[in-house]
């Protein structure tokens, strides 16, 4: 019999009974919350559900920080037989929200004190939910409102009564059992709701040992949203399987004091492996530089000669230390000694390595965090398929590739016929597994579209090499496509633009059979303004604005013949005209998604006049009045 969520529970539990399983700083202290503790809680919190009604099946959504009543609240849930719908805080209150609680067909929801206002203020279109379980004590409770401790004590009361009225629920859950439904953030459409059942998620987990074994007196700081399957495999329940332990970041009164608790909680927990994304390993790196620059410029320089050659040394990693590079493994001992040790301090001291997720992580970044001795291991995934799918490891690795595929899985490349390519060919990644998603909740055109006789389409675009590692480059629905049908995918030469150039901060580039490629581009107005006024120019006046535009244009020219970056990319693709925007792709906009992707969809569509009129010859040259009012 394939193993569910509660199996997994039950098993790890008789394992690692004593084990710590959660850490939860509260005051000044960590406290810790074993895996016998973590049963008896979700137990006594599933028979308080059962107790106001949740029936095997029900859709109840959960909305919260990362917190242990997240995860204790999620398997509270799934005891019942009940679905979770985990919901992003940072969804506001409006449409979004009011469409994943309407879609799902949710009837209870679980939410923070701190989200508890979002709620609130949609609860006249939200008629269906009968209750809203609150995790923190309220001094007043509006209708439908229950505080978690008095859920959990109805709980106690049904299960003196009806010992067994959980386990009995607990028996009708089968492993293609829905236990999430996880609304994708969408960067060309409208939110899906991936239906991933019991198997999935336990499959997953099982394909991951083929990829990382951790030991069990491991910890682990979750920095990343709960409400992601990836979390929930890279994270909790894969360190349940472990019988290993994990932490959540203390949560402020606000955002961002709560990102300011992140290295203060490293600190103090010391875990021995992150997971993490692209945004937060550039600002991981951001302050190791800038601390670094602040102990001047001897230990600024040294720094820099340590990190120019460990680089040599390290290599792709899998080739570290070969040929005459050898000679240096004396003077990195020292420099690890001297230098590299006292910044893995600020990390706890006991971090062994970062798990990377989101695709297309800069290798340069890698090269980064491997030369100080906590390499970020990347792997690839997506949430229809729960989501891992490869990732490199401490035993085998290749930096720039997403690693090798998990087991038991199947994976190959095709072309846009759906034909399989050989090795080193780009095209579609399409997989088949265990952890396939069940499918998109009430959307069968799409689910047809995405799966076919078993296979996920993944819509991205990579390809395998001799190795077996696995390469992503970009999607593969969202690519350029010239008049002539030739077709690139653009995110390469974007995120080169944008790691390239401080003067450009988004980039998105457009050719849907047009004449030549186009790009919208938002500036770094304040490096632009520098730039102006170091030659002596007014940044408001019309001649400064035309020095920073022109700028501008030199940071895309650098990559075409003569430039210094000739010959990385195929001119075709490079922007012939650009449109210089006046405001950044935001969440709050809506054009960056909760994972911080570009929605590429939404961006052309809120720009179809400007990319339209880049085809008008007098908008070719950078010059024009758009882009000379965007710089106001």
């Amino acid at each position: 019999m394939k193993p569910t969520i509660i199996d997994l529970l039950n098993q790890s539990v008789e394992k690692f009974s004593e084990n710590p399983f959660l850490w939860e700083k509260i005051g000044a202290n960590w406290e810790k919350t074993t895996y016998k503790q973590t049963k008896k809680y979700a137990v006594d919190l599933a028979a308080g559900l059962i107790s106001l009604g949740v029936e095997f099946g029900d859709k109840t959504a959960l909305l919260s920080e990362g917190r242990n009543a997240w995860i204790l609240g999620e398997l509270g849930i799934l005891s019942t037989g009940a679905v979770n719908v985990p919901l992003s805080i940072k969804l506001e209150e409006g449409s979004d929200l009011v469409f994943r609680l309407t879609h799902s067909e949710a009837k209870y929801i679980l939410v923070s004190g701190s989200q508890l206002k979002k709620i609130r203020a949609i609860m006249p279109q939200i008629p269906d939910i009968k209750n809203v379980i609150i995790f923190d004590k309220q001094e007043s409770y509006q209708e439908k409102e229950i505080f978690i401790d008095d859920v959990v004590a109805l709980g106690k009361k049904l299960l003196e009564k009806e010992p067994s009225v959980v386990e009995n629920r607990a028996k009708l859950i089968k492993p293609d059992s829905l236990a999430n439904i996880s609304y994708t953030s969408g960067t060309t459409a409208m939110p899906k709701g991936v239906m991933l059942t019991h198997r999935n998620y336990t499959a997953n987990i099982e394909q991951c040992f083929s990829l990382i074994i951790v030991p069990e007196n491991y910890r682990t700081l979750l920095i990343l949203p709960l409400d992601h399957c990836f979390a929930h495999v890279a994270g909790f329940y894969g360190w349940m399987a472990y019988g290993a332990s994990v932490g959540t970041v203390q949560n402020g009164k606000t955002g961002m004091e709560t990102l300011k608790n992140i290295p203060l909680n490293i600190n103090e927990l010391k875990p021995n492996i992150l997971l993490s994304v692209p945004a937060l390993a550039k600002n991981f790196r951001k302050n190791i530089e800038s601390n670094i620059k602040a102990k001047g410029k001897f230990v600024n320089g040294l720094f820099n000669f340590a990190m120019k050659i460990s680089y040599s040394y390290n290599k792709e990693g899998n080739n570290r230390g070969q040929g005459l590079t050898i000679f240096y493994k004396p003077l990195l001992w020292l420099f690890d000694k001297i230098l590299f040790n006292q910044i893995r301090q600020a990390f706890g001291g006991e971090l062994k390595f970062f798990v990377g997720g989101g695709a297309l992580l800069d290798i340069e970044l890698q090269r980064f965090f491997y030369a100080i001795g906590i390499p970020m291991y990347q792997g690839y995934g997506l949430s229809e398929a729960t989501p891992i799918i490869s990732a490199n490891s401490g035993d085998s690795h290749k930096l720039g590739s997403s690693g090798h595929i998990a087991k038991p899985m199947e994976l190959k490349i095709c072309d846009l016929d759906g034909k399989e390519l050989p090795n080193f060919q780009k095209g579609e990644i399409v997989i088949r597994g265990e952890n396939v998603m069940a499918g998109y909740f009430k959307n069968e055109q799409d689910t047809a579209e995405t799966i076919k006789d078993g296979w996920l389409h993944t819509g991205d675009m990579g390809y395998v090499d001799d190795s077996d590692f696995l390469y992503v480059v970009g999607r593969f629905k969202s690519l350029l496509i010239a008049a002539d049908g030739e077709k690139y995918s653009p995110e390469g030469i974007e995120e080169a633009i944008c790691d390239g150039s401080r003067y450009v901060e988004q980039i998105i580039l457009h050719n849907n059979q047009d004449p030549y490629t186009t790009a919208l581009l938002v500036p770094n107005k304040e490096a632009l303004k520098h730039h102006v006024e170091r030659s002596g120019l007014d940044g408001n006046s019309i001649e400064g604005k035309t020095r920073a535009l022109n700028r501008l244009q030199r940071e895309i020219d650098a990559y075409r013949k003569g430039g210094i970056h000739q010959g990385e990319f195929p001119e075709r693709w490079l922007p012939t005209a650009i449109a210089v925007l006046d405001e950044p792709f935001t969440e709050q906009n809506g054009l960056v998604n909760s994972t911080m992707k570009i929605v590429r969809g939404k961006v052309e569509k809120r720009y179809a006049d400007r990319l339209e009129e880049l085809y008008l010859a007098e908008n070719k040259n950078i010059v024009n009045e758009k882009n000379i009012n965007a710089l106001n």
